[in-house]
Order: C-alpha cells, then structure tokens, then sequence
C-alpha cells in the first residue's frame, strides 16, 4: 500500500508539471538582457562551456541581472510574444547558472538530486526561483511556461540545462528581435553537430531530446521530416531512427 502510495504522488508530481502555469498579473515593462550577453561573453567559450570557477568568484553579475528578472513578470498588456519567450529563455538559463554556482563545484547537475528533501525529486523541481513574488522551478519555466504558452519545438534548442549533450550555451542573450532566428541558428548548430546527433547513416543516432518531447517535433510531421528542415543530411522518411545516450557531464571548461 506504501508503495502504491508514493507511486501517485510522484504520478500527480508529474502531472502538474505538464499543466500550464496561470498567467500572473503584473504591470511590468519589458526589459532589456544586455548584462545578461555581458556576463555570457566572459564566461561561455565558443565551444559552449562555462567557466563556473570564475563565475562563482564573480556571482555579483549574475545576481544583479537574476534580480532584474525577478522584479519584471512578463505580461501580455505590455509584453510582445517575442519579449516574453526571449524573457523565459534567459531565465531558464541564468537561473540554472546560478543554481550551479551556488553548489560548485560538482561533476553533474543531476548530483543536486535531493532524494532526503520531501516532495523535491530533481534540480528541476527545486523552487528557488521568485519572480514577483511567485515561486517557479526550472521544470515550471520549461513545461509549464515555455512549452504551454508558446508553440516553437525550437526552444528545445535554447534551454541549456548545463549538461554536455544539451544545446550549447550562447553567447549571447535571447532577444525579442532576434529570437526566431537565434532558435533556429541553435537547431541548425545542434542537429548538425556530430557530437549529439548522427545523421549521415542509414540509421540516424540523434539526441534523446527528440525522443523526450516527441510529440513538440512530430505534431505536424514525422521526426525525419523536422530533423530534414536543418539537417545537412537527407533523411529517409521511412528510416528507423535511435537515440544516443545523454551525456550529464557539467557542461564546463577544463585547464
């Protein structure tokens, strides 16, 4: 009976993270993430990897940007769809920065698992993010914000949950100008890196990425035929394709 027990309420866990965050209200004016690419140019090589050991010394940047964020709620009566997906992005990113800084140092962002903290089952799930007085976590922002609120499978190449098969960390924030076609550079960059997807056999080895949220890449087509939008190979409509093991080693620089 235990057992069952804990087996619903993980259940329930997982269906309130598939459930759409209610909009807030907020009179905020949109802002701008010009610190927020400052501290991303310091920071992140070319190669997408971070420099956390600096970062940490230097957190002050990042915290007064984090804080720039938490005092400015996107809202649709001043906020264009543009500014707000490019909002949630950044935020999505600082924030998982800021979550590895304040544990580094560490080998993977899955160690911050607090299976001894009740009703907290990953880092995901951790509600340390305030955002006008409103409690969010990665998996709020990403499922709950991101993917209910805006129809663009593109985001999956934005979000960088700081592991090495994840998409590489731009350097350089999201923009409400600039978005679209900074998503579409990352999916073009990300399924033709040869590092996180095989795509020139007979048989593509691509991202679990595509195998986790499926459906967000197949809802008008198969996954060949979205893959082929940015593939710099042809793939068969028919082929079976695979999924390549996910690397959650930190995404970080080495000496």
């Amino acid at each position: 009976m235990m057992k069952w027990k804990w087996m619903c309420f993980f259940a329930g866990i997982l269906f309130l993270q598939s459930c759409a965050i209610d909009k807030v209200a907020s009179e905020s004016d949109p802002i701008t993430h010009e610190a927020f690419t400052e501290i991303l140019q310091t920071y992140v090589d070319e190669n997408g990897l971070v420099d956390y050991a600096r970062l940490q010394k230097d957190s002050s940047r990042l915290n007064d940007y984090l804080n720039l964020l938490s005092s400015h709620h996107p809202n649709d009566k001043k906020w264009t769809k543009s500014e707000q997906l490019a909002y949630w992005i950044n935020a999505y990113n600082a924030f998982t920065l800021q979550l590895i800084i304040r544990n580094y140092p560490i080998k993977s962002i899955k160690d911050l698992t607090a299976v001894t903290i009740p009703f907290v089952i990953s880092p995901w799930d951790k509600d340390f993010i305030n955002i006008e007085r409103h409690r969010y976590t990665l998996n709020d922002i990403e499922h709950g914000i991101i993917r209910s609120h805006f129809n663009q499978p593109m985001i999956h190449f934005g979000l960088v949950c700081a592991a090495k098969s994840c998409p590489k960390l731009r350097t350089e924030a999201y923009t409400a100008d600039e978005v679209n076609d900074q998503l579409s550079e990352q999916a073009n960059e990300f399924i033709n890196d040869q590092m996180r997807n095989i795509t020139s056999t007979g048989t593509p080895q691509v991202s679990k990425i595509f195998q986790w949220y499926k459906g967000d890449f197949t809802d008008s087509a198969s996954l060949a035929d979205y893959l082929n939008q940015f593939s710099e190979d042809s793939i068969a409509s028919d082929a079976d394709i695979d999924y390549l093991d996910y690397n959650w080693e930190l995404n970080e620089q080495r000496p």
